[in-house]
């Protein structure tokens, strides 16, 4: 996912995307735990992914504020 691409989209929708990668990332910590995760380094993609959804978020926030 690119920053460009969620730049587009309005604050509801990522909103929405935010919850849906934690809920993501929750079920990835539980199958690591549990040792049902194949590919780990979907975890760390994840993280990023939060991050990115998180700083345009607040980017947004900001050009508001103005």
């Amino acid at each position: 996912m690119k920053a460009n691409e969620l730049k587009e989209k309005t604050v509801s929708e990522l909103n929405s995307m935010l919850v849906d990668l934690k809920t993501e990332l929750f079920n990835l910590r539980f199958q690591l735990v549990t040792g049902q995760l194949g590919n780990t380094s979907r975890i760390k993609i994840v993280k990023k992914d939060i991050a990115r959804v998180k700083t345009v978020l607040r980017e947004h926030e900001l050009k508001v504020s103005m």
